[in-house]
């Protein structure tokens, strides 16, 4: 994962001050009054914040997201368009620690609802003990020096738990739609759930419980599921490996019977494919689900879901 600590553009930064506190913060009052619309206007950070904002809101709320399809999310910079947007909008939902413009943007935002989903499950320390093994280290990544793995949306419980904490958020912020978003929010979780218990029963039974990604993502999932999760760059996926990581992987993959390496749709398949055919492994997707694109293995996160279960079904032989 890149989260290299990037600075808001100086341009965004003026645009900032010079909008100032006279901007309308929508949700005075209790009651949300949307800037310029009849719904309940949310400004999401990337997709997995944008897509429980809009099976939550419903027809009730307006979503515009910060990171536009195909970006990568932790490489984002603020427009001053989009911190007009955030200071007109009458909530914003992120996940602090994933893309360090928006953390700073929202801080400075005057905007009365700020919905931190990182606030709503437990974090854990997946940087440097990935699945019980040593992952790649980089000191100047924040997350790591938060020591918090960000990446809870691959996992559906705590995609619940977080779903559960958004929904009553927007009851708070708009208790004209109260009953639709707890309605909304139960129809959720209950595909969540059904989602978890599918994952449950498809990895059960494997041959290995072991997988190789590019880089550090799926953590909470590998624990959830009784699996382990060897990645190649740790949080990072653009850096390189060392040549004695790649020996390691290369000699745990022959132990543990691994087949496949596993990269994601919007970072390079060059590392994967590499260590594939230096180690005579394949290499398939799994996609951290960061960003939906026409690459992508479905049009949501569901579909994406279901389709990295049956690529660890096929990768872990599953029975």
């Amino acid at each position: 994962m890149n989260v290299r600590q990037r600075l808001i553009p100086i341009a965004a930064v003026t645009a900032l001050a010079a909008l100032g506190t006279g901007t309308l913060s929508a949700c005075s009052g209790g009651t949300a009054t949307a800037a310029g619309t009849d719904t309940f206007d949310v400004v999401a950070s990337f997709y997995p914040m944008t897509f429980l904002a809009e099976q939550i809101g419903g027809t009730h709320v307006h979503v515009t997201s910060l990171t536009a399809p195909g970006q990568e999310p932790h490489d984002l910079e603020i427009s001053p368009r989009q911190i007009a947007a955030l200071q007109d909008s009458d909530a914003v939902l992120y996940l602090s620690n994933v893309q360090p413009a928006v953390d700073t943007a929202v801080a400075q935002s005057p905007v009365k609802t700020k919905i931190d989903a990182a606030s709503m499950t437990s974090l854990e320390d997946h940087g440097n003990e990935v699945g019980g093994h040593a992952a790649a280290h980089d000191t100047h990544h924040s997350e790591e020096a938060a020591g918090k793995d960000p990446h809870v949306w691959v996992d559906p419980v705590r995609y619940a738990q977080i779903a559960q904490g958004v929904g009553k958020a927007f009851e708070k912020a708009d208790p004209q739609h109260a009953a639709d978003y707890r309605k909304n929010t139960a129809a959720l979780v209950k595909k969540l759930d059904d989602l978890d218990e599918r994952f449950k029963s498809g990895l059960a039974d494997t041959r290995t419980k072991v997988f190789i990604t590019t880089h550090a993502a799926f953590g909470y999932l590998a624990e959830r599921y009784g699996l382990t999760e060897e990645a190649v760059n740790g949080l990072d996926p653009e850096s390189e490996p060392s040549a004695a990581r790649v020996r390691d992987l290369e000699k745990m993959a022959r132990a543990d019977g691994v087949g496949t390496v596993f990269y994601e749709t919007l970072v390079s398949d060059k590392t994967a494919k590499t260590i594939a055919h230096d180690a005579g492994l394949k290499t398939d997707v799994l996609d951290p689900i960061e960003g939906i694109t026409k690459k992508s293995r479905g049009r949501d996160y569901f579909a994406v879901q279901e389709a990295n279960l049956k690529a660890l079904q096929r990768a872990l032989g599953a029975k």
